[in-house]
């Protein structure tokens, strides 16, 4: 596989989409973006993502839910798919964790830090370091 991952992100916050957005394509990400939790799930069995970040308060089907439409369909069911969260509460991070989330991120993210954040949950690419 060559190319740059490509990186689904699942944000309904304007500002939050563009800095994520930025910060990942400025990495060498390709970024595919979607608003809902439906598109979300469309998009994923639609590009099958390298990795996707998914926020959980969503408008439609929250974020927990599009993680188990997509778990549930087989072609995406591999994919990992990342927590990108305002929610700090410990308990927060542990639900996401068990209903199957790769990992937790917490906005707002870190500019320098995110795009290593992002890469370690890639299955392959991550000799792609720039």
């Amino acid at each position: 596989m060559s190319g740059p991952p490509v990186v689904l992100l699942v944000e309904d916050n304007p500002r939050n989409l563009k800095l994520a957005r930025d910060v990942l394509e400025y990495a060498g990400f390709s970024v595919v973006v979607a608003t809902t939790g439906e598109e979300a799930v469309e998009q994923a069995r639609t590009i099958l993502p390298d990795v996707i970040l998914m926020d959980l308060q969503l408008p439609g089907i929250d974020g927990f839910a599009a993680l188990e439409l997509i778990r549930d369909h087989e072609p995406t069911s591999h994919i990992p798919i990342v927590a990108l969260t305002a929610f700090a509460m410990h308990r927060d991070r542990e639900r996401a964790l068990v209903s199957g989330f790769a990992g937790y991120l917490e906005k707002p993210i870190s500019v320098r830090e995110f795009p290593a954040q992002v890469r370690r949950h890639l299955p392959r690419h991550e000799a792609a370091d720039p």
